[in-house]
């Protein structure tokens, strides 16, 4: 939870956490969602800055601050790794911020897909059916958008044959329109 003392560092060996912050007025805002080979809790400060729980079913490997600290003295080749993690977490930072500032809903939910897609990439082959085992509440949240607009702009690509919705998830038909839409910019149909 943000703001408890940051005393352990979880690395995600299996499912999905959601990464969030609530905001004074109580809404949440969902900043990421962590998949297997993530670390959560490895914060510079003595307090957490997000909360984070699962979606479905995780396995967590467990570590205080100070055994992790020293397993990573002990494999300096792991420092590549948290370096690549911090530097990816950066780069997701700064595309979410892209993402809530000066994008459409359209833009915003295809940028989603494709990001996702991406990222299961690194752990799946090549999947037929994009998983989103997240609500579309936690993407509204992760978006800045409501609910309905994210139903809407689903329902919307189906309709223009980029995607068919299927139970837990979505399966892209076409990625390319699909990547064109979260780049803003137009392709000409086959």
């Amino acid at each position: 939870m943000a703001g408890q003392v940051a005393g352990s560092v979880h690395g995600l060996t299996a499912g999905v956490a959601r990464m969030y912050k609530l905001l004074p007025d109580g809404r949440r805002q969902v900043i990421g969602f962590a998949l297997p080979g993530d670390f959560l809790g490895t914060v510079p400060s003595d307090r957490y800055s997000f909360s984070a729980d699962a979606i479905g079913s995780v396995s967590l490997c467990h570590l205080s601050r100070e055994a992790f600290a020293q397993f990573i003295e002990q494999r300096p080749q792991f420092l590549i790794r948290i370096n690549e993690f911090a530097a990816r977490e950066l780069m997701l930072a700064q595309e979410q911020m892209l993402l809530l500032g000066r994008r459409t809903a359209e833009e915003k939910v295809a940028s989603f897909l494709v990001g996702w897609r991406q990222r299961l990439a690194h752990i799946r082959n090549g999947p037929q059916i994009l998983a989103l085992p997240m609500s579309r509440q936690d993407i509204a949240d992760y978006l800045g958008l409501t609910i309905e607009t994210v139903s809407r702009t689903l329902t919307r690509f189906e309709r223009q044959k980029m995607l068919i919705i299927v139970s837990g998830g979505v399966r892209l038909l076409d990625p390319a329109r699909v990547a064109a839409v979260a780049a803003a910019r137009k392709i000409r149909r086959k």
